[in-house]
């Protein structure tokens, strides 16, 4: 790759580098060094250690998994009356049968509980239980000390608040990208 030019990014504002110029992609190591595949590699590579190490805290401390807290937190947000299963997939990109297998567990650990919807005399509703207010309380205050540590803290001040903005767009740019599932 030494007698090629890296690949420079088109932004709204131009290109990075300032010329919008296209490297073509030949062989394998044009697309292992390319610098948007290694770029996309490297942010599935930090998410994946992150949530591994923010996971097992939340994991060790309180006994459930990453994506356990993660839907008590979507039904806290939610509030009363709670979520239908199908919302709680679409939030977490579960099949119907993920999510059922899911909230099963959650509901036997007591975190959770179904009720009628009242919108709907044959659909239901998970919400939270008082344990599962306490556990997303309890855990969210060690959550965030470890983002803090972990997640802000590498990055330069002057860059966080961009960076968090940018999050923004690309988790919602993903979201409107999938297709529902069902």
């Amino acid at each position: 790759m030494a007698n090629r030019p890296p690949r420079l990014i088109p932004t709204p504002s131009g290109m990075i580098g300032g010329v919008d110029e296209r490297a073509e992609i030949s062989t394998a190591k044009d697309a292992a060094s390319d610098e948007l595949i290694v770029s996309f590699g490297r942010l599935l590579g930090v998410a994946g250690r992150l949530g591994h190490i923010l996971g097992r805290a939340i994991e060790d401390e309180f006994g459930i998994s990453h994506l356990m807290y993660e839907v008590l937190l979507i039904l806290g947000r939610a509030g009363e009356p709670g979520l239908s299963m199908g919302a709680i997939g679409r939030e977490q990109v579960l099949t119907t049968g993920g999510v059922t297998r899911l909230v099963d567990r959650m509901a036997a650990a007591g975190l959770v509980a179904r009720a009628d919807d009242p919108g709907d005399r044959r659909g239901r509703l998970v919400r939270l239980t008082p344990l599962g207010e306490d556990i997303v309380v309890r855990a969210s205050r060690v959550h965030l000390a470890n983002i803090e540590r972990y997640f802000l803290a590498p990055l330069p001040v002057e860059h966080r608040a961009q960076f968090l903005a940018d999050l923004r767009i690309l988790g919602h740019a993903a979201r409107d990208a999938l297709p529902q599932l069902r």
